[in-house]
């Protein structure tokens, strides 16, 4: 009888002699390591302890919710959701309202809570330190080194033994000159000036300024430069009181702890699609905007376009404008629009639903919109830890990644103008950093009061993210000035998604 006996394989290195070993690609670090390690460094700082889970969350896959097309088979796609166990994330919401409505202490600890002022500051601060201290040791790797000093602590007071040297020192040229004459030392007459060709090149040195072939280089802490928290602007914040469920929006998810995956949307009679998947995170601005009918709404930042889906699927809106910068980008809003409404280009295109290409901080019609859905690009967290391409860690987008804080300022901006006295406006992103964040806020609030004289009051959702609670984990309110937040969590992994609700007063 044949006995069977266990092989164990055992891995060898290579002894080839090509460039790519496989410990020198162990090593290599791709776009999505240098994110981690960004994010490693920034968010630990921020976050503390609580870095780690988030962490794991957004290393796993994130959770989905379908919101129903009303456009299609609406009661079908309902029931086929339900019977896979979904729940309509109203009905959640009915539930907790209920609960506020059997316990008055809860609104009245809700409707008195002061918003604290967050610690995120000193840590800030303390990284904005540290961050600059290792670039320089960067630069000048010999700082440490004994007889060695960094640029900064280099002192330009002359002591009197200094100048007591550099008097000796002068005195002893003439001697030394004589001296090699005597000894019939031979001169290098390539290194003489001939007077012919002038003698200008002796008086046009320029001391270094920079480090060869770093004339593109950025400082990794200019990012920090945009976090501001000092507020010299007329600043108010206020509970938002006005909050209701859109009566025709079907949203489902799954109970916290259950991952469960939808099903694939499936083709209705209509021709259109049963249902639409997105991150439930991205729910929330769009629903918090809270459109109304006869309102004119503009999507700033509208590709790929779930969020402006949702707000028609409220069936409140008569107009929507989406804009986005790039032509492809709109290109998938259009497919998406095709894909989910009914009679596309007889009852839409054109009329209710106008697409417009241009950045947004130069769109001009200030004063005409009465709800503005400001969701600007961002470093998009989940997307670089787990997607090679078009990373915005890639080290030749160093300077565009750094500057994408100026870019959303300069974008909010201008969608304040944009707004109605009167009017709001939900910004919002997909990041965890407080800089593209809270300091996005105050950045715009400061420079359309600086130079257009408006100002703005924050509405505070408190009382609305209390009422989902059982779906989201949402960041603690003192580490939020200006928004609220959902962190990723893995027993509901949605998010990372910061909002905030936005008013025009002047």
């Amino acid at each position: 009888m044949l006995k069977v006996r266990n092989i164990c394989m055992l891995q060898q290195r290579w002894r080839s002699g090509g460039k790519k070993r496989w410990n020198v690609l162990q090593h290599k670090k791709n776009n999505c390591d240098r994110a981690l390690d960004s994010f490693d460094d920034f968010y630990g700082s921020v976050y503390g302890g609580r870095w780690k889970n988030m962490r794991a969350a957004l290393l796993t896959e994130h959770k989905y919710v379908a919101m129903v097309n009303n456009f299609g088979d609406t009661e079908q796609t309902c029931s086929m959701l339900e019977m896979d166990g979904a729940i309509n994330i109203k009905s959640l919401i009915q539930l907790a309202q209920e609960r506020q409505e059997n316990d008055s202490d809860v609104n009245q600890v809700l409707g008195n809570k002061k918003r604290a002022h967050y610690d995120i500051d000193d840590k800030l601060d303390a990284l904005l330190r540290k961050q600059q201290e290792r670039e320089v040791a960067a630069i000048y790797p010999a700082a440490t080194e004994e007889g060695h000093v960094q640029p900064q602590q280099l002192s330009y007071e002359r002591s009197e033994q200094n100048a007591q040297e550099d008097q000796n020192n002068e005195s002893s040229y003439e001697p030394s000159l004589t001296r090699a004459l005597e000894e019939d030392v031979q001169l290098d007459a390539s290194r003489l000036v001939d007077p012919q060709y002038g003698t200008g090149g002796l008086y046009e040195y320029m001391p270094a300024n920079s480090i060869k072939g770093m004339e593109d280089w950025v400082a990794e802490s200019e990012h920090y430069k945009y976090y501001q928290t000092s507020a010299d602007f007329p600043l108010a914040i206020e509970p938002e009181q006005d909050f209701k469920y859109p009566e025709h929006l079907a949203i489902y998810t799954y109970e916290m702890g259950n991952c469960s995956e939808f099903k694939a949307p499936r083709q209705c009679l209509t021709g259109v699609l049963s249902h639409f998947l997105m991150d439930g995170a991205s729910v929330l601005p769009p629903l918090f905007l809270q459109v109304q009918p006869g309102e004119r709404v503009l999507d700033a930042c509208a590709a790929p376009g779930g969020k402006s889906l949702l707000m028609l699927q409220t069936l409140h809106l008569d107009q929507l404008i989406c804009n986005d910068v790039q032509e492809s980008r709109l290109n998938k809003l259009r497919r998406v629009m095709q894909e989910y409404l009914f009679d596309y280009k007889q009852r839409w295109a054109g009329q209710r639903l106008i697409f417009s290409q241009s950045d947004a901080r130069n769109l001009d019609e200030f004063g005409s919109y009465d709800k503005i859905l400001v969701d600007v690009p961002c470093t998009t967290d989940r997307h670089v830890l787990n997607q090679q391409d078009n990373n915005i860690f890639k080290p030749t987008r160093i300077k565009e990644r750094l500057r994408i804080p100026e870019l959303q300022a300069g974008i909010l901006a201008n969608c304040l103008r944009l707004l109605k006295p009167g009017g709001s406006l939900v910004y919002s992103t997909c990041s965890l950093s407080p800089v593209q964040n809270d300091g996005v806020v105050h950045m715009a609030l400061q420079k359309v009061f600086t130079e257009y004289g408006i100002t703005a009051t924050i509405k505070d959702l408190s009382q609305q993210t209390a009422l989902l609670g059982d779906i989201y984990k949402f960041e603690q309110p003192k580490g939020l000035k200006y928004g609220q937040m959902v962190i990723p969590y893995l027993p509901a992994n949605f998010g990372p998604m910061y909002f905030s609700k936005i008013t025009r007063n002047t």
